[in-house]
């Protein structure tokens, strides 16, 4: 009995489904998906990663309860592990140099500015972490835009990502014609002189980055666990990540940019944590579909022709505003129903 009444029901256009799963258990489940690579970003940038994801979660589940307690007098529901997620996905997105009070006003941002105001969880319109790091972004630039080298000290001297060294090196045609006349390509030299080959990429050795995003080994761990418990599917994800690749690959005509700009900032993890959100994101797959492919189209866009290196925070955000339009196009058959009613719609 306890089972069944633990037991939700899921509200989408019919069929409905009775599923095992909670809110509280997917949320759990997810955290439990972003431990690995957790674990991976305390060990490559040391304890003050471990401070910075401290500071996010607090700032996070402190704010929900004050909230929720104080301010809209409703039940409390800390406890459901939402708030929690939200404050450890924004810190994965941070900088490990970052100050531990700015990750703690960022945790505060994603649930008092992002979450809450819309009503609280189901009924937020953009992600929580990803608006709080955009808003971030703008407010302290330099702040979270300074990254240390893997295992130094929160004081040692910061240098720039790769896909910010690249965007200045694409712009430098002195250097351009050198490379070409050597025959050395820009993403080889980079690696020259940064010590770093698609190795290191994937597993997040000598990668210099956010928190979280640095090995995409831990983070394809944790995604693999919500594909087990059938939290999220692929559509989504390979929509992102194939649009990023190949959208790469054709715009430069080199399958090493397409593969650099796949393991060289956040892509993994936003398309298997981020946009598989059931709260911002479409409600079918052809709609995970498109959205996917719209991160992944304007990901690639603002990195090639915008100010931010990056793109894809900016580039999910974008998309969460146009899943009500994606949702509307992209309505599912209605089940046995004849042709002449599907037809109708």
């Amino acid at each position: 009995m306890t089972k069944n009444k633990e037991t939700k029901l899921i509200v989408n256009p019919s069929p409905h489904i009775l599923v095992p799963e909670t809110t509280k258990s997917i949320m759990w489940n997810v955290a439990l998906s972003l431990l690995p690579a957790t674990i991976a970003g305390v060990y490559f940038f040391g304890l003050n990663a471990l401070g910075v994801v401290t500071a996010a979660i607090v700032g996070a589940l402190l704010s929900e309860y004050l909230i929720q307690k104080f301010l809209l007098k409703v039940p409390v529901t800390i406890n459901d592990g939402s708030a929690f997620v939200t404050g450890l996905l924004l810190a994965l997105s941070l900088p490990s140099t970052l100050p531990f009070l700015i990750a703690f006003l960022g945790g505060v941002i994603a649930i008092a500015i992002a979450k809450q105001p819309y009503g609280g969880l189901g009924k937020n319109i953009f992600n929580p972490a990803m608006t709080s790091r955009v808003i971030m972004l703008i407010s302290w630039p330099v702040l979270m835009s300074q990254f240390a080298k893997p295992s130094t000290s929160s004081d040692a001297i910061t240098a720039a990502t790769p896909l910010t060294a690249l965007k200045t090196n694409m712009t430098d045609h002195k250097l351009i014609a050198e490379l070409t006349a050597d025959n050395v390509t820009l993403i080889g030299d980079l690696f020259r002189k940064m010590s770093l080959n698609f190795k290191d990429m994937f597993f997040g050795t000598n990668l210099l980055g956010t928190i979280g995003e640095t090995s995409k080994l831990a983070l394809l761990i944790g995604a693999a666990w919500l594909l087990y418990k059938q939290i999220i599917r692929l559509h989504g994800p390979l929509a992102m990540i194939t649009t990023v690749f190949v959208g790469t690959w054709l715009y430069t005509g080199s399958l090493e940019y397409g593969l650099f700009h796949l393991l060289g900032g956040g892509v993994i993890i936003a398309a298997f944590f981020m946009i598989t959100d059931y709260v911002t994101t479409p409600k079918t797959d052809k709609g995970r579909i498109l959205f996917g492919i719209g991160c992944g189209l304007l990901t690639i866009l603002i990195r090639f022709k915008g100010a931010n290196p990056e793109g894809a925070s900016f580039a999910i955000l974008i998309m969460n505003a146009l899943t009500p339009i994606i949702d509307k196009f992209c309505k599912p058959d209605r089940f046995d129903a004849p042709k002449f009613m599907k037809e109708e719609k």
